[in-house]
């Protein structure tokens, strides 16, 4: 038998916009003889919907919605993600649409509340498998992290399932696909059973779904993969022993899929929110001018407008390398002092700062007055704000409230900065766009003279691998001392990443490609004594 799966963006609320699309998709199959179309988790509504999942309106809105759907099926029989109320419970929940009607429905088991997840704030969990026969092959179904642990899978081959078909909406971290990979051998190994995994495309808020659906034997042989990052439907054949066949897109390196994933973000962001276009502060420097390039690769030349506005720090060649980057991005480029301005803001201050000497304050005037400027540009224009700093920066609270942190939209929230110049280089190999003169001068953020970042932090190297030790992988100070680093650097960066946490809480919602990024899988109190020491 044939089947497929539709790798599709859907649009969180839309229900209207995703209905369509699935009955797109469904006729798209049909017309090459599918019999089976899986869709993605919750992808009648999109995913995650977080606090709509407890207003009554958003379940009778949905139900309204699958029906209607499910009206409109014939000659193929279609698994849809939704949410689902039932004998005053909620549940996360899939359908098997067919002949016009909801045929079975599924309630999922595993209620992930961790990470970015916090499902058990909404749902109640399934008991049953859900089973259900097409041209001879016994199907169940299991929702995302149903998958993950043993329990499910093996309710459903005690039910006598021979393929097990998975909806996930599955977020992108760098290396996910392979613990996707790993997770489904390990299942198949228990239970025997063929596995198909249907995944999300696409970006909601700080979350990236990047597709890359596939198929495996009940060997754990990888037998269909899907593409990442983009809508697409992928053709399935069940062969003998339940074998299903499809195409094998190739596999995309590291830093091909970080930065895949931050085009996707951007556009995603900001055509789903319908904002015009962005804007954003180039400074002559690294981070602004990957910002810029994944924009305009996201966006298009024409939805960008670039800002240099130059102070009585910012070195020539900093003007130089803005003005040849909008020229080769082909942008909207304009360039707006700040020195007099700032000679303003100083004058009006001389009396109250008199007898005290000149240090960061003065810094933060010059990064406030250009962020005043980027938003009121947002405001006359409404194009939307994008943010340039890194999460380096972020960590160790190397960013200016209502300065450089002004915006709506964090780029390279979640990215390091070394992973900033290794994401420059990956992109000047498609072709160059960043002069390489931004990439090899040492980083500075000019607001005095002479500045580079590493006058006041530690390398960028030790700094971001004491960084993914103690944020992303949760390490303790003397396990992070055993690898190797300095006591004195592994204390001081901790020491900044706890007194910065404040800034955080106010920065702009960014995307996320780690496993432990500062957004919702981020939840450190502001006000706290505790100090670590083990």
């Amino acid at each position: 038998m044939k089947l497929a799966i539709a790798q599709i963006n859907c649009v969180l609320g839309d229900l209207a916009g995703n209905v369509a699309k699935i009955l797109q998709y469904a006729e798209q199959a049909r017309q090459q003889d599918v019999q089976l179309l899986l869709t993605p988790e919750l992808s009648l509504c999109g995913y995650p919907p977080e606090d709509l999942l407890l207003r009554d309106g958003f379940y009778h809105a949905c139900a309204q919605a699958l029906n209607e759907l499910a009206g409109k099926i014939s000659d193929i029989a279609v698994v849809v993600g939704h949410p689902h109320e039932q004998d005053g419970k909620r549940y996360n929940a899939a359908s098997l649409l067919r002949d016009g009607v909801i045929a079975a429905t599924y309630l999922k088991y595993e209620l992930p509340n961790y990470s970015v997840f916090d499902e058990e704030r909404y749902f109640d969990h399934g008991t049953e498998p859900c089973l259900f026969e097409i041209e001879g092959v016994r199907f169940a179904l299991n929702i995302c992290a149903d998958i993950w642990e043993p329990a499910t899978a093996r309710r459903a081959r005690g039910a006598g399932a021979e393929v097990l078909l998975v909806l996930n909406a599955s977020p992108y971290a760098i290396g996910k696909q392979a613990s996707r990979h790993q997770v489904i051998r390990e299942r198949i190994a228990e239970t025997g059973m063929a596995v198909i995994y249907a995944n999300l495309a696409g970006g909601q808020d700080e979350l990236i779904f990047d597709g890359g659906s596939f198929a495996m034997d009940r060997n754990g042989v990888l037998t269909a993969q899907g593409v990442h990052f983009e809508e697409a439907l992928l053709m399935l054949e069940i062969q003998d022993d339940w074998r299903p066949v499809g195409a094998m897109a190739a596999a995309i390196g590291d830093e091909a899929s970080v930065y895949r994933a931050l085009c996707l973000g951007v556009r995603d962001y900001i055509t789903k929110n319908r904002f015009p276009g962005v804007v954003l502060g180039l400074s002559g420097g690294i981070d602004s001018a990957l910002t810029l390039t994944i924009a305009v690769d996201a966006l298009g030349a024409e939805k960008v407008h670039a800002v240099m506005m130059p102070s009585p720090y910012t070195a020539q060649i900093s003007l130089d390398d803005a003005r040849e980057m909008a020229k080769i991005l082909g942008v909207r480029y304009e360039e707006l002092p700040i020195e007099a301005m700032f000679e303003s803001y100083l004058a009006t201050l001389a009396t109250t700062f008199a007898g005290r000497a000149a240090d960061t304050t003065e810094e933060n005037l010059q990064a406030r007055i250009r962020g005043t400027l980027l938003m009121a540009l947002s405001n006359k224009l409404g194009s939307l704000v994008l943010t340039t700093g890194n999460k380096s920066e972020m960590t160790v609270g190397y960013a200016t409230l209502y300065g450089d942190m002004a915006g709506g939209f964090a780029v390279l929230k979640d990215v390091s900065k070394t992973l900033v110049y290794r994401l420059a280089r990956y992109r000047n190999t498609l072709h160059q766009v960043i002069p390489e003169r931004i990439i090899t001068r040492p980083p500075s953020a000019e607001l005095r003279a002479d500045q580079t970042d590493q006058d006041s932090l530690p390398p960028y190297d030790v700094l971001d691998a004491i960084m993914a030790c103690y944020v992303e992988q949760n390490l303790a100070i003397p396990e992070i001392i055993a690898r190797g680093y300095a006591e004195a650097d592994v204390r001081r960066v901790v020491h900044l990443i706890r007194i910065s946490e404040y800034k955080r809480r106010q920065s702009a919602v960014g995307i996320r490609i780690t496993e432990r990024s500062y957004g919702k899988d981020w939840r450190y109190p502001i006000t706290v004594r505790y100090q670590d020491s083990f």
